[in-house]
């Protein structure tokens, strides 16, 4: 039991959850998993293979008003493809969240998140890195090899670089 408007675009084998509610013109990708209670306004894209946890919110207008029309002023959203969003995460209109990329549960994202990077608190700063499965990484002297799935990573301009990765 959900709602999704006529003009939104949901990719294949998504799952919505139970009080979600989809809105004009979002966009979300193959793969998607969207869990309870969450609402996906106007200006949001999900990328591939995004989870949204339950009661995530997000936004799409920076400053509104009940009583000031502000439409015009709707600010886009991007999830990359692979990135997570925490459970009760609040997400500010106008963001890019990168690939792979890990948000808190209740964790207010003002800001663009660079890819594989874990983010926590309000606002949200990055605590960390993830690899694609998933997983904390540990970087040592730069690099990172994931216990979990053998991912091998470097860091190369303040971001995480894949160097092998085992699909």
């Amino acid at each position: 039991n959900y709602h999704k408007d006529d003009s939104a675009r949901i990719g294949k084998g998504v799952s919505i959850g139970y009080n979600s509610f989809i809105g004009k013109k979002v966009t979300v990708g193959d793969g998607c998993k969207i869990q309870n209670n969450v609402s996906l306004y106007r200006g949001v894209t999900l990328e591939d293979e995004v989870f949204c946890g339950p009661s995530a919110v997000f936004t799409n207008v920076y400053n509104p008003r009940a009583f000031v029309d502000r439409k015009h002023e709707l600010r886009e959203t991007l999830i990359k493809r692979g990135a997570s969003i925490g459970a009760n995460a609040t997400i500010v209109c106008g963001v890019t969240i990168g690939e792979y990329a890990m948000v808190g549960a209740g964790a207010l994202v003002k800001y663009d998140v660079i890819p594989h990077s874990i983010v926590a608190g309000m606002p949200a700063r990055q605590i960390g890195w993830a690899c694609r499965c998933g997983m904390t990484l540990t970087v040592t002297d730069g690099v990172s090899v994931c216990g979990y799935c053998g991912n091998e990573y470097a860091i190369k301009d303040d971001n995480l670089v894949a160097l092998y990765e085992s699909k």
